[in-house]
């Protein structure tokens, strides 16, 4: 009501001139003009009234609030080997030796909203090209060559409270450690990190029983693969659980008929400390199990295991320290073209927060194993070891 006397009122002031200048005119000129008053002021009074009436804007046609950032992680690795072309073997992260290079650079945009979310980045760098290798090429529109650009690109929408579903490519649900080496206390994944999937693509499924528990049930074209190369889907599975006071616990499975339409499942275990004082642990286990070719037995298996400990110095000083194991007997998932990958390691890991977003990494790794598999010059060796330092900057 008061919005449309103040409108009256504007009307009456911006007509002001003319009524004033309409007082000596002639009776029928005053009335018509008092006409016209009137008139604007019913127009004015219906646009008010339906502006009124028009419904507020829907949540669904609100913005999406986007977050842009990026990462840049360049390295100089050392490999004591020496391995021929400069490529270290069995590893996706700082797989070149005795050269300055990138190891991961990547783009990324983010929705995270209380009923949409996804994440869409863009990657490139060494480590990119060794975790990407084995990328299927299926037809002419697969392969590496685009695969390995798309680090993540899916899209979520919240069905219910609890219930979240998602789809496109995306980091692995399986693993302590992440593809991204500023996420992870050591510079470099474990051997069990490398064994498995480090991307996938599908659809999943997530839900939240409460504050401590959560599920995920995953439809994959593969083990590690965005292009699909047999007529079978797979299966992954988590649990979660994540009480208050820092401790936590995930299962992970992966169910799926691989190369030969061979059975194949992995089941993995992550457990997380809450921090004592300045000290904190993390530790994994890894059991698969694929089944052999028709003739040649009932299953391959093969397991593995780390276990990493990281000391807080200073806010901006850490040292972790990791050992580890693992064995594939039948080079089910690590083919050497030599023995068995049957491997014990350890590390150490220096962290120098140089400012918040650039951190200095230097690591120091050696390995043993049971058989020659280590490239070098001189042929395969059972040992192996390698220093490398990066700096990672966060954008």
């Amino acid at each position: 009501m008061k919005k449309r006397r103040l409108s009256r009122l504007i009307v009456s002031l911006a007509l002001a001139p003319s009524l004033a200048a309409a007082a000596d005119a002639a009776p029928a000129d005053v009335s018509a003009l008092r006409g016209q008053v009137e008139s604007l002021s019913r127009r004015v009074d219906a646009l008010e009234s339906a502006k009124s009436s028009a419904p507020a804007p829907s949540a669904w046609a609100a913005d999406l609030p986007v977050k842009f950032g990026g990462f840049v992680d360049t390295y100089y690795a050392y490999d004591f080997d020496r391995p021929p072309q400069r490529d270290r073997a069995y590893t996706a992260q700082a797989p070149r030796s005795n050269e300055f290079d990138v190891n991961l650079a990547y783009l990324e945009a983010v929705v995270d909203s209380a009923r949409v979310r996804g994440r869409f980045a863009l990657q490139t760098g060494n480590s990119v090209q060794a975790a990407y290798a084995g990328e299927p090429t299926v037809g002419k529109v697969s392969g590496p060559s685009v695969s390995q650009l798309i680090q993540e690109a899916w899209a979520g929408y919240r069905v219910t409270d609890k219930l979240w579903l998602n789809g496109g490519v995306y980091f692995s649900h399986i693993g302590m450690e992440s593809f991204i080496s500023k996420n992870n206390w050591t510079y470099t994944r474990s051997m069990i990190g490398e064994f498995c999937p480090t991307y996938q693509s599908g659809v999943w499924a997530s839900y939240r029983f409460d504050a401590a528990w959560s599920a995920q049930l995953h439809v994959l074209n593969g083990w590690q693969n965005i292009s699909e190369n047999n007529d079978n889907k797979a299966l992954g599975t988590q649990l979660a659980w994540a009480p208050e006071g820092g401790w936590s616990a995930t299962d992970n499975t992966f169910w799926g008929q691989e190369v030969g339409n061979q059975g194949r499942f992995l089941n993995d275990v992550v457990v997380k400390t809450p921090a004592w004082g300045k000290f904190q642990l993390e530790g994994s286990v890894d059991y698969g199990l694929q089944r052999k070719p028709s003739g040649a037995g009932d299953f391959s298996t093969w397991y593995g295991g780390s276990l990493v400990g990281r000391y807080a110095f200073t806010r901006r000083v850490a040292l972790a320290a990791r050992v580890e194991r693992f064995a594939d007997p039948d080079q089910v998932v690590v083919q050497t073209g030599a023995g068995a990958f049957k491997t014990t390691g350890a590390s150490v890991n220096v962290d120098v927060q140089l400012q918040k977003q650039l951190v200095w990494r230097v690591e120091a790794r050696g390995y043993r194993g049971e058989n020659a598999v280590f490239p070098s010059p001189h042929g395969s060796l059972k040992n192996d070891g390698y220093v490398a330092t990066s700096l990672g900057l966060t954008l």
